[in-house]
């Protein structure tokens, strides 16, 4: 599909050029450039790929797996709203760019082929599928699950994902999620009511669904039980919001510190700090839930 972009560009050079003679040739180009982004994609995931096979990951527990394949993005560009393409929706993949929660849901998908031992570009696409949309089918834009408490809870459905936050010591997190209804105009593909109906519903089933959090301040004693590869889903103070940031734990000589897409301008990393001294720097962020990766089945 022609990016946003590409079409503004498009319609400006026939502008210019007062005439549709230019056309052919033109969209030429821009499926030349769509076609090398894709490439470059592929050639990304091959990479990752080679350095399993490097690395004999496939033998080793997908939390290691997930440590390995996250830290191989470690310096990748912030990419914010990458999803957010023109048209239908459908499956976005761009590795060149990642925001956090493309960084963890990339990371899962790669981590998933290699332990299945399936290294193609064509599974790795599969998986992303079936990790980003609900019971991984596309059906429009309310089947991408949109909020990160709802991508939990599809993906221990699906056999993905343990969600071990209420064993290692969580509390019930009570919150009316309605982020995305009570800002209609921030997202585009809300002014379709049938569509904003639909998202509505999900956010009140979501609020009443039961969810379980650790408070950042009884984080010290519940940190012992988070396993390098666990996703990290940091709470938010924000009113109708549930999960303000997400990330990947990995322990650093037996420190547990967060590895994350942080904020437009930076890149992929590992904190300076552990990540319970991470959360106390941050204001807004109440606390964790905490997913585990399942060794896949088939």
């Amino acid at each position: 599909m022609v990016s946003h972009s590409r079409r503004r560009f498009l319609k400006q050079s026939l502008l210019v050029a007062g005439s549709s003679a230019f056309l052919p040739s033109l969209l030429r180009v821009a499926r030349a450039q769509e076609e090398e982004t894709g490439n470059e994609d592929e050639r990304i995931v091959g990479r990752k790929f080679e350095l399993a096979l490097k690395e004999s990951l496939q033998d080793k527990p997908i939390g290691d797996v997930m440590k390995v394949i996250g830290m191989s993005f470690l310096g990748a560009p912030y990419a914010a709203h990458i999803l957010e393409e023109t048209g239908e929706e459908h499956l976005v993949i761009n590795l060149r760019g990642l925001d956090c929660v493309s960084f963890t849901e990339n990371t899962l998908a790669l981590s998933r082929c290699v332990k299945m031992g399936t290294t193609t570009f064509e599974e790795y696409k599969r998986q992303m599928q079936l990790i980003r949309y609900r019971n991984g089918v596309i059906d429009g834009y309310p089947s991408r699950l949109h909020y990160f408490s709802d991508w939990i809870g599809n993906n221990v459905k699906k056999g993905i994902l343990r969600d071990v936050t209420r064993k290692i010591g969580g509390e019930r997190y009570r919150k009316s999620i309605n982020y995305m209804t009570s800002h209609r105009a921030d997202y585009r593909q809300l002014s379709d009511d049938g569509y904003f109906q639909q998202i509505g519903d999900m956010e009140k089933d979501l609020t009443v669904r039961p969810h379980y959090y650790i408070p950042k301040g009884r984080l010290h004693s519940s940190q012992r039980w988070i396993y390098t590869g666990d996703i990290i889903a940091i709470t938010s103070a924000l009113e109708g919001m549930d999960i303000a940031h997400t990330g990947i734990a990995v322990r650093i000589d037996g420190v547990l510190k967060f590895m994350h897409a942080p904020l437009v301008g930076s890149e992929v990393q590992i904190t300076e700090k552990p990540l319970v001294e991470y959360l106390k720097s941050h204001t807004k962020q109440t606390g964790v839930m905490v997913a585990r990766p399942l060794e896949p089945r088939g």
